[in-house]
């Protein structure tokens, strides 16, 4: 596993042992990446579920702005710090390890996040709780995309229900990203 492109272009990334975790293939996260692009330069992006931080920093080394981490185990907070010393972009970042509500409960003062990437365990539907969390908060604004990684079967029909419209859904082999934005109706 390694950055892909831009500051820390291929520096190589810690990952984290044991079978709790799928980190993000380099395909997927350079389609990934592909289709985020426009949206990064200058961001806050939040990721969530954050494992070994090679989402968030893969934003950093392509231009987003500060990069906010969050993911409960704290050897995954470890290896964050870790991989974020190594690309040198420590300085940019914030990592909490604790559970994601308790984070987003804990960040809801600040700015409205540009983008918000969420990876949680596959079938525990925590995205539901993520996203209906996420769509009462002052955490994502009308210009804010979300983007959920999800096993390929998982069932997104509830979302227009939180108050989002599924902008676009890229599927994989075995999993997908459903790319979300709140409903025209919601915005303003």
């Amino acid at each position: 596993m390694r950055v892909i492109a831009g500051t820390a272009r291929s520096v190589p990334l810690k990952t984290l042992q044991g079978k709790g975790t799928r980190p993000t293939t380099d395909r997927i996260k350079e389609t990934l990446f592909n289709i985020l692009q426009e949206d990064l330069y200058g961001c806050r992006f939040l990721d969530l579920f954050a494992g070994s931080g090679q989402i968030g920093i893969e934003a950093l080394s392509r231009g987003a702005a500060e990069a906010v981490f969050v993911d409960y185990s704290r050897s995954a907070a470890g290896c964050i710090q870790d991989n974020l010393k190594k690309t040198k972009l420590e300085d940019k970042a914030r990592v909490y390890p604790m559970d994601v509500i308790g984070a987003l409960k804990r960040l809801s003062y600040e700015e409205p996040f540009s983008l918000v990437f969420l990876d949680p365990p596959y079938q525990e539907h925590l995205e539901q709780e993520v996203l209906r969390v996420l769509a009462g908060s002052s955490l994502i604004s009308d210009s804010t995309k979300i983007v959920v990684e999800a096993e390929k079967d998982t069932d997104f029909s509830y979302v227009e229900e939180m108050g989002y419209s599924i902008m676009r859904t890229k599927e994989y082999k075995t999993n997908k990203h459903v790319f979300l934005c709140l409903r025209e109706d919601r915005k303003g």
